[in-house]
C-alpha cells in the first residue's frame, strides 16, 4: 500500500504499459500535488501519450501502482477512474462532430459536484458561446480543441489529463490556450500536461518531467529551468 499524502492527487510508480506485446512504458515514476501543472515532455514516441492513457487504463495491459487521490486504480476500469474526477482530453479531441457544441458539452454526464456550468464554460470560451449552436465539424482547428477541453470541465473532473493540445494550431490561439491553463489553475483544478511544445509549457507548469524510452530521465522545477536549459534541449532534440 502506497502511503498517501493529503495534498497528492496523482502519484504514478513504477508504471509499465503494453500494447499487444510491444512494451511501451518501463517504469515511470512522477507525483502531482493539489493545484499543480505538471508537464510530461519529450520526443515523439517516449511514452508521453502512453503514460496518460495507462493511468487511465487505456492500454491493452499496465502494472505497478497508480493512486488517484490516495486511491490505487490499478484494477479499476476507465469508467470507474473517470468518476474519482479524472478528466482526459485526447490528442485527437474526439469530439462529435455531428452535435452542436452546445450538445457536445452537455452529452457527458456530471460524475461529481463541482463541476463548471454552462455559463461558467461559456466565460471561459467566449468563442464556443458564439458557435454554440454549429456543428463540431463546423468548428475550426482551435475551436475544436477549445471544445475538447471545455468538455471535461462540466462533469466535475478536477484532475485534467491534457495530452498535445496546441498541435498543429496558430499562435494566436496557443496563447488563449496558454489563458486558459492559468486560469483552471486559479480555479484549483490538477493539470498533466503532455507537451512537445515547451515554449509553451515551461511558463505554466510548477514542474517538468522528461520522458525518455518509456521512463522519466529528468525532473525539473520551474525555479531551475534557467540553469537546465542546455539539458532539456538536449532531452528534446530530435
Amino acid at each position: 500500500m502506497l502511503e498517501a499524502y493529503p495534498d497528492e492527487i496523482l502519484r504514478v510508480s513504477d508504471l509499465h504499459a503494453f500494447y499487444g506485446e510491444s512494451h511501451i512504458l518501463h517504469g515511470v515514476d512522477f507525483t502531482v500535488q493539489r493545484g499543480e501543472v505538471v508537464t510530461l515532455l519529450g520526443r515523439n514516441g517516449s511514452g508521453r501519450s502512453t503514460t496518460l492513457k495507462a493511468i487511465l487504463g487505456l492500454v491493452s495491459r499496465r502494472s505497478g501502482h497508480v493512486s488517484v487521490n490516495g486511491r490505487q486504480v490499478i484494477g479499476l476500469p476507465p469508467h470507474r477512474i473517470a468518476r474519482l474526477g479524472v478528466g482526459y482530453c485526447p490528442e485527437e479531441r474526439g469530439i462529435f462532430a455531428s452535435l452542436s457544441v452546445e450538445e457536445n458539452l452537455l452529452l457527458p454526464p456530471v460524475i461529481r459536484a463541482g463541476g463548471m456550468s454552462l455559463d461558467e464554460i461559456y466565460d471561459m470560451f467566449p468563442n464556443l458561446k458564439e458557435r454554440r449552436s454549429s456543428q463540431g465539424s463546423k468548428l475550426s482547428g482551435g475551436e475544436q480543441q477549445m471544445l475538447a477541453i471545455a468538455r471535461i470541465l462540466r462533469p466535475g473532473a478536477y484532475l485534467l489529463l491534457l495530452d498535445e493540445i496546441t498541435e498543429g494550431l496558430a499562435p494566436v490561439i496557443v496563447q488563449t490556450l496558454g489563458e486558459v491553463i492559468r486560469k483552471l489553475k486559479a480555479r484549483g483544478y490538477t493539470i498533466v500536461l503532455v507537451e512537445q511544445n515547451f515554449h509553451f509549457a515551461a511558463p505554466l507548469a510548477d514542474r517538468h518531467y522528461v520522458i525518455e524510452h518509456g521512463r522519466v530521465a529528468a525532473m525539473i522545477d520551474k525555479e531551475d529551468l534557467d540553469e537546465n536549459k542546455d539539458r532539456i534541449n538536449s532531452l528534446l532534440s530530435v
